[in-house]
């Protein structure tokens, strides 16, 4: 005890040494924030810069609940409304013609001679058989998005015209196609007409087509009829003529509406490359074609739309007319079929 009253007296006269109380709390509440164990916030170990806004929406207090309606709400603003349409349908695989017959024929020359090249077109008649035609096989084998797209264009113009009006204007566009061909044979023949031609110049689809006639040269066929002795159909070609140097099947169309690329022509290739084919297979045509030529022809005189078909353009779409008549042969040999269960019944 001596002892600890010796060692107090000697801290009370060392400088600088003092016992205040203030001195003791501050010590000790120093002492007490020390040994206190701070709370670690669990988010703040995650990876800001990666889930940067995750975080800050959880962090936050002023966060509301979701609920379905502010989802959608939260979706058609980042994402747009949601689109009701269909899925697009996945492409079907490419079929390939079962019975497959050349386009070309290997026996028949690219370059006719001189004694075969005829000095005034070929004009052979139609005849009327059994055999069916290019139109009609292509009329019955339409796709169904075609049809319903034909049925609604025209349930349309008869709302609009009535079925008489229609009836009407159904007539005149076959009677302005028709004067159209007959003005173009008057022109490109040349034994026609030359006051008919003069005449015929001054109509709006005559002139919309003159930058391509300028192009046009040895005339070969013209309202001609072939026939494919082999997958035998017949048809009616336009005109058979070289178009810039090329030796072309070319028919000429009318329409109201432009029709800048080949693909608003619809079933005109195949028709186009139908004719190719029947006349490389025709015993009355010495010459070969291997191109074809589209040109959509307007009233007001605006330019004509020439749509070449190369050789490789050609045989695309040559393999596409097989499956159409594929198609067109197996409905008739169905409906030949139950022709005569519908008799006995």
């Amino acid at each position: 005890m001596k002892a600890f009253q010796t060692i107090c007296r000697l801290l009370r006269s060392s400088k600088g040494f003092s016992l205040k109380p203030t001195a003791r709390v501050d010590f000790s509440t120093s002492s007490y924030s020390c040994s206190r164990k701070k709370k670690v916030n669990p988010y703040k170990e995650v990876d800001q810069e990666k889930y940067s806004d995750l975080v800050q929406s959880v962090l936050s207090s002023r966060a509301l609940a979701q609920t379905p309606e502010s989802l959608f709400e939260e979706d058609n603003l980042l994402y747009g409304p949601v689109s009701k349409c269909k899925p697009p349908k996945k492409e079907e695989e490419a079929r390939v013609p079962r019975n497959w017959c050349p386009l070309f024929n290997p026996d028949r020359s690219i370059k006719p001679n001189a004694t075969s090249t005829p000095t005034i077109p070929l004009k052979i008649p139609l005849q009327r058989n059994t055999i069916p035609s290019v139109t009609k096989i292509l009329q019955q084998t339409m796709t169904s998005e075609q049809t319903f797209y034909l049925e609604r264009w025209r349930q349309r113009m008869i709302l609009e015209l009535g079925e008489d009006g229609f009836a009407e204007y159904s007539s005149n566009i076959f009677l302005q196609g028709k004067r159209f061909h007959k003005a173009l044979e008057s022109i490109l023949a040349p034994q026609g007409d030359l006051k008919e031609r003069d005449e015929n110049l001054e109509s709006g689809y005559i002139q919309s087509v003159q930058h391509i006639l300028k192009d046009v040269s040895g005339v070969r066929a013209l309202e001609s009829a072939v026939q494919h002795e082999t997958l035998k159909y017949v048809g009616l070609l336009d005109c058979v003529a070289e178009y810039q140097g090329k030796l072309c099947v070319i028919d000429w169309k009318t329409s109201e509406k432009p029709k800048p690329y080949i693909r608003n022509t619809f079933d005109s290739p195949l028709q186009v490359v139908a004719y190719v084919g029947a006349i490389n297979n025709d015993a009355n045509y010495s010459f070969q074609v291997q191109c074809g030529l589209i040109v959509v022809a307007y009233k007001d005189g605006s330019p004509a739309h020439p749509h070449l078909m190369d050789t490789e353009l050609c045989s695309q779409y040559w393999a596409k007319w097989l499956l159409r008549l594929e198609e067109y042969t197996k409905k008739e040999k169905n409906q030949n079929i139950q022709k005569p269960d519908e008799g006995t019944e």
